[in-house]
């Protein structure tokens, strides 16, 4: 991956609406080229989707929490049970004094301790701690430049 590729992912992330003559003229190729560009960094994975960024409070999702699960055994293979969770929207093997981290949203406490004891219910959970967001700064994109200096 080159300066260019790392320009039209940057551009990508901004708006991926914009036209390959648009990327193109932003990084100083043509269309036809920028689409090529594209096409391979969407066949090796380096794009993994193209989606929208939705404002979780206008379609009532305001309560954010991150979740750690501590368990009796490993849950590195537990993925498939907290994926059938829909109000999950992240979870991650860690290490530390928990084994999982999970990002929830729900629209209500009420819904968060839903999703707690469904989270509760997964063999070999033993216990869990919700850290609730009051209120989020900013969230950041995948950084796109050379980040290795």
């Amino acid at each position: 991956m080159d300066d260019i590729d790392r320009g039209l992912l940057a551009l990508l992330q901004e708006d991926a609406t914009r036209t390959y003559a648009e990327l193109g003229k932003e990084v100083g190729l043509s269309a036809g080229a920028a689409h090529e560009r594209v096409r391979k960094l969407r066949a090796t994975g380096v794009i993994r989707r193209t989606t929208v960024d939705i404002d979780p409070v206008a379609v009532d999702l305001d309560v954010l929490a991150f979740v750690t699960v501590d368990s009796v055994a490993w849950m590195g293979d537990s993925a498939p049970f907290f994926a059938a969770i829909p109000e999950i929207q992240e979870a991650h093997v860690i290490a530390g004094t928990a084994s999982i981290l999970l990002k929830v949203r729900t629209g209500s406490t009420a819904a968060m301790q839903d999703v707690l004891r469904r989270v509760h219910a997964i063999t070999g959970v033993s216990s869990t701690q919700a850290t609730m967001v009051l209120e989020t700064f900013f969230e950041r994109p995948i950084p796109t430049g050379d980040t290795s200096t």
